[in-house]
């Protein structure tokens, strides 16, 4: 079972965060791989409209990025860690 986290203002800011460096860990992984930016997404080209800095993201791709962020906290949590600011 897992345990009951509490969402305090201190993990919002944290998820939020985490959730940039996650995008930016992305945009840097598809750089090295030859993507661009490009209006709407072409495996073929290698482009995608998501090359860009976090805070211009769609919120649903935010969103994205926010529940990985949350599952990486959940799972530091469920470890036995705590995370003190």
């Amino acid at each position: 079972m897992e345990k009951d986290i509490v969402i305090t203002e201190d993990i919002k800011q944290l998820i939020e965060i985490i959730a940039e460096q996650v995008h930016i860990t992305w945009m840097e992984g598809r750089i090295k791989d030859g993507w661009t930016y490009g209006p709407e997404r072409n495996d073929t080209k290698k482009q995608t409209p998501c090359l860009v800095p976090y805070d211009e993201l769609p919120e649903e791709e935010k969103e994205y990025d926010r529940n990985t962020a949350l599952a990486t906290i959940k799972c530091i949590l469920k470890e036995g860690y705590k995370i003190i600011k």
